[in-house]
């Protein structure tokens, strides 16, 4: 005779028993989806946007958060290798456990957003997204042990990466002297309108570098020798600035526009100053990483690969930048045409609170065009919808490369840099951006991507 149990014991024994349940054998292939990465990174873009981080902190935070993301996701890779001992100061992180089950695409991400939650201000924020992407890791039905492992060894990775964090001088940079103006030198850097700020980030220079040796491995070239004499070089490059912004064409006002990444312009009219948030250069170039990647139909592993080099690229690129910066001092363009050609003349974008030798969006552009090149190849074209939230159309380029000379013309037609600060700027980065390339393995028993 045959025994039929009731609903609710059936249902008890199913809870006594958890073995019997059965969980989605597939979610592996599920949780292989570089959609994730997008997003956090995503997210992390919007709030360093949000909360007004400098480029050069913004940098650091992408560099830490995708350190960690692909830390926590190469065990599930066996051709990729970690980044401890290739990276200045990063030992060897914690390792899963041999023989048991892990989602490590949920690891990485956990890993990634956790870092990101720690280095920024709006925590609740990266919260609401951690908990948006959880559930969707949630519902793929992964066994309840293999989740709850991934999520603990994730929080490892980035406990880890963030006790690294700490020690590459940037809480003593905190508390370091302002930087002080020299006034009776007419060759240096002084404050601009219209808010007149400070020096933004005067001891950069002195955070450990990623990749580099040091802040000065790949010295700036210098720049014109300065003058106030009509017909020396530097007045030359003084009255080019002062023409091209006085007789602007509508393709150079939209180039200078669409590359501002000012992370907070101050808009002024009459007595009213309105704050305007933008994305910064680096949150830019992250874009750009993610565009290439989605045209690619890059993986999970390849995207995270993207994502850490680029922004090892561009925190090194900052760091070598900041260090010609106030080493060679230099007055803007604004400071000089004001006092030796026409008091009245302002740019058309606004000129940021640091010294002009050399461009910092030049240097870094050209540090991530290269390492997206040394990736994707050299006439990798990809159309950039990265301004169109400003109400900017998107611009198609025909390669990395082409991109980030844009860039470095721009802040020319801009009217905040010469000339020669955004050609010697490109330069340091292109040499920035091989050496990352080729000095960061992350494929084993090959050369690094990009290596000559």
């Amino acid at each position: 005779m045959s025994y039929k149990l009731p609903v609710c014991a059936a249902l008890a024994m199913l809870l006594w028993f958890p073995g019997c349940k059965e969980y989605n054998k597939d979610y592996p292939k599920q949780a292989d989806n570089p959609e994730f990465l997008h997003a956090g990174v995503r997210r992390i873009t919007e709030i360093i946007r949000h909360d007004i981080f400098a480029p050069p902190i913004s940098a650091r935070i992408y560099a830490y958060s995708t350190v960690a993301g692909y830390e926590a996701l190469i065990p599930g890779f066996p051709e990729y290798q970690s980044l401890a001992g290739q990276l200045n100061g990063l030992k060897p992180g914690p390792q899963p456990e041999a023989g048991k089950e892990y989602c490590f695409p949920l690891a990485s991400v956990n890993a990634m957003l956790t870092v990101g939650k720690q280095l920024v201000f709006s925590e609740g924020d990266i919260q609401d997204l951690k908990e948006k992407i959880f559930e969707d890791f949630t519902l793929m039905n992964m066994p309840p042990d293999v989740y709850k492992r991934s999520m603990e060894y994730g929080e490892a990775v980035a406990k880890h990466i963030l006790d690294w964090s700490k020690t590459d001088n940037y809480a003593q940079t905190r508390s370091a002297p302002k930087f002080t103006i020299d006034t009776k030198d007419p060759s240096r850097w002084r404050p601009t309108p219209p808010q007149y700020a400070d020096a933004l980030e005067p001891h950069w220079r002195t955070i450990r570098p990623w990749v580099l040796d040091s802040a000065n491995q790949f010295k700036c070239d210098p720049h014109q020798p300065f003058s106030t004499a009509k017909g020396s070089a530097f007045h030359k490059e003084a009255m080019e600035v002062y023409e091209i912004v006085k007789n602007l064409t509508p393709w150079q006002d939209s180039t200078a526009w669409y590359w501002d990444d000012n992370p907070f312009r101050m808009d002024v009219s009459g007595h009213l100053m309105v704050g305007v948030k933008k994305i910064s250069p680096g949150g830019h170039w992250m874009n750009i990483a993610s565009h290439a990647c989605r045209k690619a139909n890059a993986d999970m592993m390849l995207s995270a690969e993207t994502y850490v080099k680029v922004a090892c690229a561009l925190v090194d690129g900052f760091i070598s930048c900041w260090y010609a910066k106030y080493e060679y001092n230099l007055i803007r363009p604004e400071s000089y045409i004001n006092q030796y050609i026409d008091p009245e003349w302002s740019p058309l974008i606004q000129t940021p609170p640091f010294p002009e030798h050399s461009s910092g969006h030049s240097t870094i552009s050209a540090a991530a065009a290269t390492v997206l090149t040394n990736l994707y190849g050299d006439n990798f074209s990809f159309t950039d919808s990265t301004e169109m939230e400003f109400g900017i159309p998107p611009r198609t380029f025909a390669s990395f490369k082409e991109a980030s000379e844009e860039v470095g013309m721009s802040r020319l037609y801009g009217g905040i840099h010469y000339r020669t600060g955004n050609l010697k700027g490109l330069k340091n980065g292109y040499e920035v951006g091989q050496y990352v390339s080729e000095k960061v393995k992350t494929r084993k028993g090959s050369k690094a991507v990009g290596s000559k």
